[in-house]
């Protein structure tokens, strides 16, 4: 069964506590959920998974918590507790970027895999720019779900932000390789997006280019964007390639088509001249295409076009574009399958970086040095 949340989601009252067991109270005093992981020496969002009875925690701290809970005479808010132990058979699946074709591919087989396991799926989409842990956090509150699938989202996490989220969850696409999170307070599947990146622009390296131009969302996002702009300059360097500023056009922080449009018509119209292009998804790619061939540039013959993703769209497009697949079908099964196994108390976290691979395609050539 699937539940699309289609509705604006209420905002979380000011009174109400941010996580369902953020504040304890006992008469007029009251304690952050701060000063118990102080007191305890643990993380945060260790606490908060102790005071939303979450299975992954060791047994020694979750006593040590309580321990400290009652020793001075707090107890966790009992609205909070009702809330535990009314919770849905259901799983939540947050998808950040509501045109994101990758996350389009992948939401069959999410929906496929909950749908097996015997939850129903609650889909919510939000803006790219929208904050998914806070939207996660509501969703959890009115849907009262076992647990959470982001798709997408930021890699800055910190321990404070993530304590809204009373359940566990998986981040599907990306780590938190910017923030401050320990490997055991939050599980991952993703692509090793640096790396990527770097073959990606290694392939057109060997291939005899040199002069490699790229078009970001920005360079220092820190995100998916700054991660393989980073993977790009790397792959420069150790071939002994300059880095030319004006051979990158910085989009505004967005994987749009039209904003990539502009940036390589740009590149063109300002005399950059380039060999080869390294676009960060097979949409931006597309639309790099589409922008060459407006400018008189012909691809392969002209400038020769690699991307990452892997969607079945490039396949139809002319030429066929040349990418490194982000395995959709595995990220997906495996995201829910580490959900679940959370979910029964069998893995505290897990983490999993999976395999992109090159699908050949008509948009890149060899070049004469």
């Amino acid at each position: 069964m699937l539940i699309l949340v289609t509705e604006e989601l209420e905002t979380l009252p000011e009174t109400l506590p941010r996580t369902i067991s953020e504040k304890l109270t006992s008469g007029r005093n009251s304690m952050t959920i701060k000063d118990i992981a102080k007191a305890c020496g643990v993380s945060v969002s260790t606490v908060s998974r102790v005071l939303n009875n979450r299975p992954d925690v060791s047994e020694d701290v979750r006593r040590r918590v309580l321990g400290v809970v009652e020793d001075k005479g707090y107890i966790p808010n009992n609205s909070a507790r009702d809330l535990v132990r009314s919770r849905s058979d259901s799983i939540g699946v947050i998808v950040r970027g509501t045109g994101n074709l990758f996350f389009a591919e992948m939401l069959k087989t999410v929906s496929r895999e909950i749908e097996r396991s015997g939850y129903t799926m609650v889909l919510h989409f939000i803006d790219s720019d929208a904050d998914e842990v806070k939207a996660g956090a509501i969703l959890e509150r009115e849907k009262k779900l076992r647990g959470l699938l982001f798709l997408g989202g930021r890699f800055d996490y910190t321990p404070s932000e993530l304590s809204l989220v009373g359940v566990p969850y998986v981040c599907c696409s990306y780590t938190n390789c910017f923030g401050d999170l320990g490997e055991d307070d939050y599980s991952s599947v993703s692509i090793d997006d640096y790396m990527t990146a770097y073959r990606a622009v290694e392939m057109l390296i060997e291939l005899g280019h040199r002069r490699i131009a790229a078009v970001v969302p920005s360079c220092s996002d820190r995100s998916v964007s700054e991660l393989r702009f980073n993977g790009y300059r790397a792959a420069l360097k150790d071939h002994g390639i300059e880095y030319d500023a004006a051979l990158v056009a910085e989009t505004g922080g967005c994987f749009d088509m039209k904003e990539s449009y502009d940036g390589v018509c740009r590149m063109v119209d300002g005399g950059a001249e380039f060999t080869g292009l390294f676009m960060l998804s097979d949409t931006t790619a597309i639309a790099a295409m589409k922008a060459l061939e407006d400018r008189g540039k012909r691809v392969p013959e002209d400038v020769s076009v690699i991307a990452i993703d892997g969607l079945s769209v490039s396949e139809y497009v002319s030429p066929t574009l040349t990418t490194l697949v982000q395995p959709a079908e595995e990220m997906g099964r495996e995201s829910v399958r580490i959900l679940l196994d959370m979910l029964d108390g069998k893995v505290k976290s897990r983490h999993l970086c999976a395999a992109a691979s090159i699908r050949p395609g008509a948009s890149v050539r060899r070049i004469d040095g």
